[in-house]
């Protein structure tokens, strides 16, 4: 069982490597809208990447309050 620190070191690392993942999508979203047209792969791609993003934000979201919970407690 992990202590409260390690709990919140282990948080710390996920939302890093989930910040990173939301860096590089949005980085390639990027590059896909400064295009003048999509092509129908390019778009679903948009599509994807936007959901994707959106995912990420929640569980973003999520692993902050379950480290604000276990600070608060």
């Amino acid at each position: 069982m992990l202590t409260p620190r390690e709990q919140l070191l282990t948080g710390q690392d996920d939302l890093q490597k989930l910040v990173q993942e939301h860096s590089q999508y949005s980085q390639r979203l990027e590059s896909l809208t400064q295009k003048r047209f999509l092509t129908d792969d390019e778009k679903l791609e948009e599509v994807r990447l936007k959901k994707l993003k959106l995912r990420l934000k929640d569980q973003m979201y999520s692993l902050q309050q379950q480290q604000f919970q276990r600070q608060s407690a």
